[in-house]
């Protein structure tokens, strides 16, 4: 992050945690991402958590105080509230951390204050959920000017490692960011800059992007932005029948979205060869795991709905992939939550971690879900935490997240 462009095409060197040198006694407030899966109060996927840990233990062991916010799903009404407590995340926090965690079960108010008055040089505090404050006229995800005062008034210094709401403006993360002097990022926002944006606008040639998932109106950006930095833009999973629509090829009942045909006429002239398709697909005549499948290439038979890419594409896009220096993948090939329609995104993860030369970037949920599913985690260089902050940021947005921190 201190070196290259970020977003945008402007460069500029971010202040990040490890440029806070005098943290003792000081109280951090820290906006992490722990919003993790909760069921029964059981975590099922503590990733988020694990990679917030290098920030928080900065803070800890330089004697600051750590006082944590984050938010837990979408609080809409009172009863939500039972479900989406941050007390077994705090739990299981302080089981990562091997020391205990204060929960606070309010957003405000003097339990607050005087919680955080007595913590100790080195202590770690969670405030609870921050969107239970969208029950009183969505005051978090609205960005409310005096909660977003309020809770800049209870630290000194604001740390943002909240990767995956950075491309949201709330009251923890902008609002916070516009009412403190110093802003700086933590390890994995700082992590996620740097690998994300550099593959975007400094990347190692050849850079191939993959990009998969139901919908084109989801990636037309992204892959309007990549076809004019990558080498080829590989395309799979649902959105590929849209484009093959655009083709002329017939489609059966495969998925498309016919509002989108023109479009999807007008990059498949604008990127030439650098458009990779799928060539053969697996179809089914329903949308259903056990339904009978087959392999067809070139027109999809009526009746028939494409649920997976053939092997002859799982072979084209690896020929593809083989000499790359960087990916970026994003979204399955084809509909990965049914095993019988799970091979191609399996085989493309599987393949990446054969890369050894290059760097290897996956973000979004189903293709991180293929990466853990696969074991393959250790052999990339980066799993994005966020998904729509990753989208966007590889469309070339500014995301409020990462602007409104401070420049070195």
């Amino acid at each position: 992050m201190n070196s290259g462009k970020i977003n945008g095409g402007f460069s500029m060197a971010k202040l990040t945690v490890s440029d806070l040198k005098d943290l003792k006694g000081k109280k951090v407030l820290i906006r992490v991402d722990f919003n993790v899966p909760l069921k029964d109060g059981k975590i099922g996927d503590d990733n988020r958590m694990v990679a917030a840990l290098p920030t928080i233990k900065y803070v800890t062991e330089n004697g600051g105080k750590a006082i944590l916010f984050s938010h837990l799903g979408r609080v809409k009404k009172e009863e939500d509230k039972k479900e989406l407590t941050l007390r077994p995340v705090a739990q299981h926090l302080a089981e990562l951390l091997d020391k205990p965690v204060t929960f606070v079960p309010v957003t405000r108010g003097p339990q607050l204050e005087e919680a955080i008055d007595k913590l100790s040089d080195g202590d770690v505090l969670l405030v609870e959920n921050t969107r239970f404050e969208d029950l009183d006229g969505k005051k978090e995800s609205g960005n409310d000017p005096e909660l977003g005062k309020y809770w800049a008034s209870l630290g000194d210094v604001y740390v943002n490692d909240a990767f995956g709401t950075a491309h949201r403006s709330h009251a923890s993360n902008v609002g916070i960011a516009s009412n403190m002097d110093q802003v700086a990022a933590g390890f994995l926002l700082e992590k996620e800059i740097k690998f994300l944006g550099n593959a975007v606008d400094d990347p190692k040639h050849p850079f191939v992007a993959i990009l998969g998932g139901a919908k084109v109106s989801d990636k037309i950006g992204v892959i309007d932005h990549l076809l004019s930095k990558a080498d080829k833009v590989v395309i799979g999973g649902g959105m590929t029948y849209t484009f093959y629509a655009a083709k002329g090829i017939k489609i059966g009942n495969s998925l498309v979205e016919e509002d989108k045909i023109d479009l999807a006429k007008q990059i498949i002239e604008k990127a030439g060869d650098k458009l990779v398709l799928p060539v053969d697909n697996v179809v089914a005549p329903e949308f259903k795991n056990d339904a009978p499948s087959e392999v067809v290439e070139g027109d999809i038979p009526d009746g028939e709905m494409a649920l997976d890419i053939g092997p002859k594409s799982i072979e084209l896009f690896k020929d593809t992939l083989k000499d790359a220096k960087t990916v970026v993948w994003n979204g399955p090939m084809g509909v990965f939550e049914m095993s019988n329609f799970a091979k191609g995104t399996l085989e493309v993860g599987k393949f990446l971690g054969t890369l050894t030369d290059a760097s290897t970037i996956v973000g979004g949920g189903d293709s991180t879900a293929a990466v853990k599913e696969l074991g393959v985690g250790d052999k990339l260089t980066h799993i994005s935490t966020g998904g729509g902050a990753s989208l966007e940021y590889l469309e070339g947005k500014e995301l409020p997240g990462i602007a409104a921190v401070s420049n070195k």
